[in-house]
């Protein structure tokens, strides 16, 4: 069987998670270092075995004071737990696709299902064959231990425990990789 190894390329991918401040607006953050590879037998990518890390630390969300608080043992606690972790697969359901593993955060791991838009394969000018991504789904973060939380003197909560992320991501071709299958 052939499978074929793709890596993202991070100049044309985002990794991005917003969160309801207050109740009454959004933050946006994003993670400016990550990795990840697929390994697929087609490039339809249905069954495609998935791998994805970013790292605590390129936390950025337009504010440093922020940022250093969400490294913090508070929230992701980057001293110990220096990466984020997927591992998991992409499936087809009912014609949509799903990416489906156990994501791993502060050391917590949990399966997540995250909907996912294929966007397609293509040929670059520079000779590269390509595939795009959108995928989008809805965490716990008190499900991953980061608990930390506060209340206004209204009563309201500063921090949701709903975070919703989007990826916008781009993979590169590797290589075709050939096994032999066993002959009787």
């Amino acid at each position: 069987m052939n499978t074929t190894k793709w890596i993202i390329d991070t100049t044309h991918s985002e990794v991005s998670f917003k969160v309801k401040h207050l109740v009454i607006s959004t933050v946006t953050g994003f993670f400016k270092e990550f990795e990840g590879a697929a390994e697929s037998a087609n490039e339809e990518f249905e069954g495609a075995k998935v791998s994805f890390a970013a790292n605590v630390d390129s936390i950025d969300t337009n504010q440093k004071d922020r940022d250093a608080h969400l490294k913090s043992a508070d929230f992701f606690d980057a001293a110990n737990y220096p990466k984020l972790n997927f591992a998991g697969q992409l499936v087809k359901v009912g014609g949509e696709y799903k990416l489906a593993g156990e994501l791993e955060i502060r050391g917590n791991k949990k399966e997540v299902e995250l909907d996912v838009e294929f966007g397609g394969v293509v040929a670059d000018p520079w000779g590269q064959t390509k595939a795009g991504f959108e995928i989008e789904g809805k965490i716990s973060r008190k499900e991953f231990g980061l608990t930390w939380s506060a209340v206004t003197e209204a009563g309201s909560v500063v921090v949701s425990d709903q975070v919703r992320l989007h990826l916008s991501i781009q993979l590169v071709k590797q290589q075709v990789e050939v096994t032999e299958e066993a002959t009787a």
